[in-house]
């Protein structure tokens, strides 16, 4: 069960405020205090006003809200046990008491069609009770599957939208926008549902124990080899913000690095006036300059979301490079540079390139000596000493020859090199894995997610 605060309110808040930086939201004393005010000044029994005023004070981008609401329904629950409303509201039985379906589904239907939020909820509460409910090795427990599993909602789609079309003229834009309305409702009946499970769950094995395998992650921490199509999304639309942060931390960089380094024998020399003391230093004059940037890039199936993000965040960084060139491979390399600019669409860049590269030339797994030879052959003098390589993939090669004194060759004329792996790096070298021999080649990385990427990219970008 979930122990009460110390300190009262003031208490449960701090402990709320350590729960949303555990889960990487990150939260200073300052936004604590103007929490705190912010608490003192509105209706406590007004849970939607407190929801977004604790949000207004806590959070400093819109993409920490979704883990936030998770959170602030785990330490701010909207009921203790069984929700009184909810029993004003009985699931529909057959003769014999067990749940009728059918009958179930119909009502599910209507009230989403009538888009009634409060029997909603009430109908999510019914459902994990009567539905999620299982008893395990520890006790009873709840579950969001097992509760919608037999109801379905997705496959109500055609009820819903007959029920928002009754007495709406017949024509495409409105098929359209029914359809729409249809699944944004399911959707968030699920969520409903899912919220009120996680509720119930923590109040048996504690909120802390379930905040951590039920909240959503942060978008910058979801593994792109696990990620959901829900969380890739999710990672695209973050990604011009992440660029954002990297271009104002490569302006401070510049600022920074500006005056040049020491010119320890000129100041040596003009010290001389003053008697040996260095009391006028001399500075040399820097040289900014912007490296090539070629990238060599897996797009095999087992590692596409890592790749389709990564190339996502060098597009929208182009700008910090004289230049940008672009290999893909599967078992063979091509070019694909020209499908890539700032003004493309990722998406339909990758679709472009699978369909018009040529990247396979045997049997379409990946074969990481292959591509080397490949990309030697036609464009060896691509990598020079002003270019940074980096090669992006898993280096799954199906046990093929790795090809390292290829690598070796272009790591060595590379003025910098890196290899950017997303699997663990404790799988490194298991299986069909070269990384362990690769990575005594080049300067391999681990970059599972978002935020390890971004850390990755920000120390390459020039000065």
């Amino acid at each position: 069960m979930t122990a009460l605060a110390p300190h009262g309110l003031p208490g449960h808040l701090v402990g709320f405020v350590e729960a949303l930086r555990a889960r990487g939201i990150p939260v200073g004393p300052s936004e604590t205090v103007d929490a705190g005010h912010v608490l003192a000044a509105l209706d406590l029994l007004d849970r939607d006003v407190v929801r977004a005023g604790l949000a207004s004070a806590l959070l400093r981008r819109p993409t920490h809200r979704p883990t936030f609401d998770a959170m602030f329904d785990l330490w701010f629950p909207v009921a203790i046990g069984e929700r009184s409303e909810a029993a004003e509201l009985e699931l529909p039985r057959k003769d014999d008491g067990a749940v009728d379906i059918a009958a179930l589904r119909a009502m599910l239907a209507d009230l989403l069609a009538a888009d009634d939020t409060a029997q909603l909820e009430a109908l999510a509460a019914q459902l994990v009770e009567g539905l999620g409910r299982y008893e395990s090795a520890s006790g009873p427990s709840f579950s969001a599957y097992q509760a919608l599993r037999e109801v379905a909602p997705d496959s109500l789609l055609a009820r819903i939208i007959a029920g928002l079309r009754n007495g709406v003229p017949d024509d495409d834009f409105a098929t359209e926008v029914a359809r729409r309305t249809a699944r944004e409702r399911v959707t968030n009946f699920r969520r409903t549902v899912e919220a009120e499970t996680r509720r119930r769950s923590a109040e048996r094995l504690g909120r802390e124990r379930v905040s951590n395998y039920g909240v959503p992650r942060q978008a910058d921490e979801v593994d792109f080899l696990r990620a959901s199509e829900t969380e890739l999304v999710q990672l695209r639309r973050s990604v011009h913000a992440l660029a954002r942060l990297l271009a104002s931390r490569l302006a401070s960089r510049r600022r920074r690095a500006r005056a040049g380094e020491i010119d320890l024998r000129k100041t040596l020399r003009k010290s001389m006036s003053t008697g040996g003391v260095p009391i006028d230093l001399v500075h040399r004059k820097p040289r900014p300059s912007r490296p090539e940037l070629v990238i060599l890039c897996d797009v095999s199936g087992s590692v596409a979301g890592f790749s389709q993000f990564t190339l996502l965040l060098v597009n929208a960084l182009r700008e910090q490079f004289a230049k940008v060139r672009i290999f893909a491979f599967i078992d063979a390399t091509d070019e694909v540079t020209d499908l890539f600019d700032p003004h493309t669409d990722v998406s339909t860049a990758m679709t472009r390139m699978m369909a018009e590269a040529d990247l396979v030339h045997y049997d379409g797994h990946s074969d990481y000596g292959n591509a080397l030879s490949t990309f030697a052959e036609q464009w060896s003098h691509v990598v020079t000493a002003r270019s940074s390589l980096l090669v992006l993939g898993d280096a799954r090669s199906n046990y093929r020859d790795p090809n390292l004194d290829t690598l070796r060759g272009f790591v060595d004329i590379a003025k910098h090199a890196y290899w950017l792996n997303p699997e663990q790096r404790n799988q490194w070298g298991s299986g069909d894995s070269a990384a362990d021999d690769y990575e005594q080649v080049i300067e391999m990385r681990e970059c599972r997610n978002a935020k390890q990427l971004t850390a990755v990219v920000a120390g390459i970008l020039p000065i």
